[in-house]
């Protein structure tokens, strides 16, 4: 890949993290954290709605196939472990029920949000 190719890709990543935070704030979701990275890896978006913290992976694609498809269970696996991290290191979390969403960003459409996207 290009350096401009990467560039561009990075900025459609921010533009996406952007637009899933707005659609989970407009849902009551109060954001904790965005871009978290840890030893076991990065978290996209980190929010909490009631007792429930949920970890957003999102993708940003030409369409929601191609975003949900994007979500691989490598990458699922990953992000797992870095959710057990998170909720190792901060005692407020660990009373906390906590899932994995799946935040589709597609161009021109409204955000589609897969709520409990997996289970580990």
């Amino acid at each position: 890949m290009t350096r401009d190719a990467r560039r561009r890709a990075e900025h459609r990543g921010q533009w996406g993290e952007r637009v899933a935070a707005w659609l989970l704030r407009l849902k009551g979701y109060r954001i904790l954290a965005r871009q978290d990275r840890g030893p076991m890896g990065e978290i996209d978006i980190i929010a909490a709605r009631g007792n429930t913290l949920v970890f957003v992976e999102v993708k940003s694609r030409p369409t929601y196939a191609q975003a949900l498809d994007a979500v691989s269970a490598a990458q699922q696996g990953r992000i797992q472990r870095a959710a057990e991290h998170y909720v190792a290191t901060h005692p407020a979390a660990q009373n906390m029920t906590w899932r994995f969403d799946i935040v589709a960003v597609i161009p021109r459409k409204w955000p589609r949000h897969l709520v409990d996207a997996w289970r580990p």
